[in-house]
């Protein structure tokens, strides 16, 4: 087929650029609500290795939304509460509690939950598509797109853009994506580590050695990410040596599925809608990792879209609904990339200032506002 020449295929309701995880869900809500779909992924297979690992209470409700939260919890890990390890072997333990429940599992998991789902519904990923070009006359969207058997022309009457944060979409469209790098390189590690640490919870290191986040999984599976500097070996041997540095002791390396360093952004579209085209997830809006949220901003992202363009294409609504959208997840977006880089920032503080936090988050624990205020905001409630 020449790239020069695109075949052209029928118009559809609603294209999807993205098969990850928000994708996948937008795919099942609109199918649900009985909306037909494609979905269109650049990558030939799904994402490997936990990469987001919590789900909070409202990232639950889309899954329970869509009839998966029985089975997602039997895959996951329900989280208990969050520990802080400070100097000295202190340790300050906050509960979740029933109203802020939240589950581990890890992305990859979530992913595999959602396509099958989509493939019950009667849909499927298209994988190794690739969307090379976006443009619309008011009415219709066409999306140019790159594939095995060569290049297409895909008309839609919506296109959602849930292509991740490099999205080829909102870059098609010539949307700013402003914002900046953050300084700190991460090492993610993830596989199987022995020793004895809680399960159920998710274990923050705040000593003067430096920061780390260790979260013992559903089976034997250990997921632990640490700041590092830009030049430090990604290896086993520097995950056991950072795990005896800044780890509570008596952890050993047996085996690492995923070993890799990432870094962090915090930008968001200026615009989250562009005629009939909506971007999601990482499309949209990036930041710091820390805390656990990114995943659940964009399921919500989902949630929020879905329903009111459904009943748009159906009739049932007036499409001034569709306005909406940027507002009100715009909002969650600057609120949630606020609250994660002041936990960032508190995450990276050097020995002196840590001290200085450990003092504070030690008062708060005493006084319970750490419990009262902290779980709720990574719950989503005060966003």
């Amino acid at each position: 087929m020449n790239p020069e020449n695109p075949t052209t295929t029928p118009r559809i309701p609603v294209l999807i650029a993205g098969g990850g995880t928000c994708g996948l869900a937008a795919a099942c809500e609109l199918l649900r609500l009985g909306v037909p779909v494609r979905v269109l992924e650049a990558e030939a297979e799904p994402n490997k290795g936990s990469r987001a690992i919590l789900l909070w209470p409202l990232g639950l409700d889309v899954l329970r939304h869509l009839g998966l939260y029985e089975e997602a919890v039997r895959r996951g890990l329900p989280l208990r509460a969050l520990v802080y390890h400070l100097d000295g072997g202190r340790r300050l333990r906050s509960e979740i509690g029933a109203e802020n429940q939240a589950l581990l599992l890890p992305q990859d998991r979530t992913s595999a939950l959602l396509e099958e789902e989509l493939v019950r519904l009667g849909g499927r990923v298209e994988r190794s598509v690739r969307v090379t070009d976006v443009t619309s006359d008011g009415e219709t969207v066409t999306v140019k797109a790159q594939g095995p058997d060569g290049s297409e022309l895909i008309e839609a009457d919506w296109l959602i853009g849930a292509d991740g944060i490099g999205s080829a979409v909102r870059q098609s469209l010539g949307v700013d994506f402003p914002g900046s790098s953050l300084p700190t390189t991460y090492l993610a590690a993830e596989g199987l580590i022995d020793g004895e640490a809680e399960r159920g919870a998710v274990h923050y290191f705040l000593r003067s050695t430096g920061p780390m986040v260790y979260a013992p999984l559903s089976g034997e599976i250990t997921r632990l990410g640490t700041p590092i500097a830009p030049d430090t070996p990604v290896t086993a041997e520097t995950v056991q040596k950072l795990l005896d540095l800044r780890g509570p002791g008596g952890l050993q390396v047996r085996e690492l599925h995923t070993l890799n360093t990432f870094g962090s952004q915090e930008r968001i579209a200026v615009a989250l809608r562009t005629g009939r085209t909506f971007l999601v997830g990482d499309a949209a809006h990036a930041h710091s990792p820390i805390g656990g949220q990114g995943l659940n901003l964009g399921l919500q992202d989902v949630h929020n879209l879905a329903w009111k363009l459904a009943g748009v294409i159906a009739g049932r609504l007036d499409p001034a609904v569709l306005d909406t959208y940027d507002t009100e997840r715009r909002y969650a977006a600057q609120q949630t990339v606020g609250s994660t880089g002041r936990f960032t920032k508190m995450f990276t503080l050097g020995p002196k200032a840590a001290r200085a936090r450990n003092a504070g988050w030690r008062l708060l624990e005493a006084t319970g506002v750490l419990r009262r205020r902290l779980i709720p905001l990574l719950a989503g409630w005060r966003v």
